[in-house]
């Protein structure tokens, strides 16, 4: 039942999918831990991934509510977006989901069984 507990915790992601200008990756994650690291009222989690070979990649962040997102929106949260904005490519396409399921590694290897 622990489990069906932290999925409950895990309600909505922010997910963000993007390209960086070449080379401006490694400058873009050292951006984004700064940013995640000004988070505290509901989060629950980040990831940070990156098409090998490439500077594209997507952002996925975990938050217990959708209040607790806008909670989090301090004004060294937003300068720091501001430093990270003139690195992408693009603009990235960002959308927010509700977590529908959370399957840790050791409950998928009971249900083959």
């Amino acid at each position: 039942m622990t489990e069906f507990s932290d999925f409950l915790r895990h309600r909505f992601a922010y997910v963000a999918v993007g390209e960086f200008k070449p080379g401006k990756f490694a400058e873009a994650k050292q951006l984004f831990e700064q940013a995640i690291a000004t988070y505290s009222q509901g989060f629950k989690g980040a990831y940070l991934l990156q098409e090998p070979g490439t500077d594209k990649g997507v952002a996925i962040i975990f938050w217990e509510n959708m209040e607790d997102i806008e909670a989090n929106q301090t004004d060294v949260y937003k300068e720091i977006l501001n430093k990270m904005s003139h690195l992408f490519a693009k603009a990235p396409k960002t959308a927010f989901h509700e977590v529908c399921s959370l399957i840790h590694p050791s409950v998928a290897s009971s249900a083959l069984n």
